[in-house]
């Protein structure tokens, strides 16, 4: 028996459907993706399922208790956003429902951190639902996939590349039937310029009535060809982005040249040393990963490169353009066009291809970036650094707040930038597709490594978090939702519990100083 049953589900926002679905049901091992662009409903789907958001039309039958982890989307008092997201996930996991709604668990969360959640929500004993732009957790934790696209919801068997197969899968097929409908629609047409053409020939040299009225039937004859043509099962041509090549400032000056020197290069911080002198080059053209802990000082090193500091130093050639998550370089009352252009040197044509493959198509271009979503707005932001007048890019953290499909198309354009990208991110699959360099921090060093990070994995150096480090994260946990308990409704039974998980953390933290 299915542990939950969605049927004949609608829902709409301002008169418009945002999807439908006849028929959905989680059994019981069910272990789901749910992905779809921003603004398609995923959120709202998963509220429909918990009951805190009623359908349009249709039923929910639920036959198992049901869990709901939100979105985090800042930081809470001294509680960093990873410190919040880890917390309040060990907190709904330790409900025990029997279906688990996620509502992109992965935000904030270093990538030490993204492999310990995959751990627990694989050793998750009900069924789930995760909505997550992290395309390798959704791989490593999913054996189905929910679509929600053109307002419809379909499901796909397998893991994100399973269906990502399955997507490709029918593109060519779409492909196929475009073709064939293209060559058919110019068959007709070309049927319907012959008989014409033949039409006014007749006409035109003889006005005799045999010829006139056989010159009428060949019009009659055409028309009847163009109904046929309108009435053509019409076949919308494949989406396939258009190949850009940029112009990059100071080129001859800065691709495959030395375009920074780091040389004995350190930070401390009151009461701490982010890390110990460090030393490396980075030339003009290259991609480079940041990669580090959450509080390892990834963004401060980040912002030393930007700003300059002693150890730094940078040639003349160098352009940064810097991506911040405030979205601090868009102007509010000025269209996408008119931000993305300003202080371009890239021609208007290629500014909208590049708006163009991160879905502003045609005369959105011209929307006003004041009404525009968060994750609309980042697109808007990283366009315009991607089109502007620089040959390096700095991004910290770009694929937060982006769906899928967005991270996907942003791929493409720094795949093809042909300036220096330097980035941090959390995103494993992003990292390997753009990163051909790491710059790790790691245990208050600064180590250069030559490859992607995958490859970075494979030899070893990668080092995950360990047993006694997850059990700690875990117990202090624990401890924040137990004291949270004794304030609103203090019990024996919570103090000894409190007392238990303050010993058993005593306890830990020998065995970590120890090892």
């Amino acid at each position: 028996m299915a542990w939950l049953e969605l049927n004949q589900i609608k829902y709409s926002v301002r008169e418009r459907t945002l999807f439908e679905a006849d028929h959905l049901t989680i059994e019981p091992g069910d272990r789901i993706g749910l992905v779809g662009t921003n603004g398609s409903g995923k959120t709202t789907l998963l509220n429909i399922i918990k009951g805190n958001t009623q359908p349009e039309s249709g039923t929910v039958n639920r036959q198992k208790s049901i869990s709901l982890l939100p979105q985090i989307k800042e930081a809470i008092g001294t509680k960093s956003g990873g410190e919040v997201t880890a917390s309040t996930i060990i907190s709904v996991l330790n409900e025990k429902s029997g279906i688990l709604l996620a509502d992109e668990p992965t935000t904030h969360l270093d990538i030490e951190h993204v492999d310990w959640l995959e751990k627990e929500i694989l050793a998750y004993q009900g069924a789930y639902i995760i909505v997550s732009h992290d395309r390798d957790f959704l791989d490593k934790t999913c054996n189905q996939i929910w679509e929600i696209s053109h307002e419809r919801i379909t499901e796909y068997a397998g893991n994100y590349s399973t269906y990502k197969e399955e997507k490709q899968k029918e593109r060519r097929q779409q492909q196929v039937s475009y073709d064939a409908y293209k060559k058919k629609e110019k068959q007709l047409l070309e049927a319907v310029e012959k008989k014409k053409n033949k039409a006014d020939k007749i006409t035109d040299e003889s006005k005799h009535f045999y010829f006139r009225k056989k010159a009428q039937k060949l019009y009659k004859t055409a028309k009847s060809i163009d109904m046929r043509i309108d009435q053509l099962e019409k076949v919308d041509k494949p989406e396939e982005p258009e190949t850009i090549k940029m112009t990059i400032p100071n080129s001859r000056e800065f691709i495959n040249k030395y375009i920074m020197r780091v040389t004995d290069f350190s930070v401390q911080v009151p009461k701490k040393t982010l890390w110990r002198p460090t030393t490396f080059f980075i030339k003009g053209g290259e991609k480079i990963a940041i990669v580090g802990q959450n509080g390892s000082g990834k963004t401060t090193l980040v912002q030393h490169i930007i700003h300059g500091s002693e150890g730094i130093e940078k040639t003349p050639a160098m352009k940064i353009g810097y991506f911040a998550q405030n979205l601090s370089n868009l102007k509010e009352k000025k269209t996408i066009l008119e931000n993305v252009a300003e202080g371009s040197v890239q021609t208007e044509t290629l500014i909208r291809i590049v708006l163009a493959q991160l879905l502003f198509k045609q005369e959105e271009v011209y929307k006003p970036v004041h009404v525009l979503s968060g994750g609309e707005r980042v697109k808007v932001a990283l366009a315009k650094l991607i089109v502007g007048d620089y040959n390096t890019l700095v991004l910290d953290e770009p694929t937060n707040f982006l769906d899928i499909k967005a991270i996907e198309a942003l791929e493409t354009l720094l795949s093809a930038y042909e300036g220096s990208v330097l980035f941090v991110t959390h995103d494993r699959r992003f990292m390997n597709q753009i990163a051909d360099r790491l710059l790790i921090i790691d245990n208050k060093q600064i180590k250069l490594f030559e490859g992607t990070y995958r490859e970075y994995q494979l030899s070893g150096h990668s080092e995950k978090m360990t047993s006694i480090e997850e059990d700690l994260m875990r117990t202090e946990n624990e401890i924040a939702t137990v004291l949270g308990k004794i304030s609103i409704e203090p019990s024996q039974e919570l103090e000894s519990q409190f007392e238990k998980l303050i010993l058993k953390k005593k306890e830990l933290n020998k065995r970590a100083n120890h090892n």
